[in-house]
């Protein structure tokens, strides 16, 4: 954690921080096939600032980040799914993995990604009206197979962030350090 910091330097990384991530979220109208990928970066962002700042100041940079997604990002399904999930994932993985053991660290993570996935998808169809009919149209198996394909996209998000942590402790803190000398 940068302990020299003055809050003003923490109020601006924090901003810098929230543009790149709501510029990545206003991409997904631009490049609507991202629609996932861009809201999971967006919110991988946020490994800086709880490495950087701390959690607080991490959960702060998420609410305005989620707020402002929420008015003005035209796709609400990436707004949604950084809100509910990919914006807050690094604050979470950080407590869980500090406080938990591992095997219980996964199941929370687990569980906590399936309740979001979930909610995105009730306030999708019954909040936005954006309707369902392709799932209907698949199957019976169609919602169990996204939940299964979903899990795995968690599990290749949660093993990138584990990577870009440690590249960012390893190789690039230090030079992040200078530029705030």
């Amino acid at each position: 954690m940068i302990n020299h910091m003055k809050n003003t330097a923490k109020t601006a990384f924090g901003g810098i921080l929230a543009a790149i991530s709501l510029s990545m979220m206003l991409l997904t109208t631009i490049i609507p096939f991202m629609s996932y990928a861009l809201p999971s970066l967006a919110g991988g962002l946020l490994v800086l600032a709880v490495i950087e700042l701390n959690k607080k100041w991490a959960a702060g940079i998420y609410t305005a980040t989620s707020l402002l997604a929420l008015f003005i990002v035209a796709d609400k399904d990436a707004a949604l799914m950084y809100v509910l999930f990919f914006g807050y994932y690094p604050i979470i993985k950080a407590v869980f993995e500090k406080n938990c053991p591992k095997w219980l660290a996964r199941l929370l993570k687990f569980l906590v990604f399936n309740a979001s996935v979930a909610a995105e998808n009730l306030l999708l169809i019954y909040v936005f009206h954006i309707p369902f009919e392709e799932m209907k149209s698949l199957g019976k198996w169609a919602i169990p197979a996204m939940f299964l394909l979903m899990n795995i996209i968690l599990i290749l998000y949660d093993n990138a962030l584990a990577l870009f942590i440690s590249l960012y402790n390893k190789k690039l803190r230090k030079g992040f350090h200078k530029l705030f000398k």
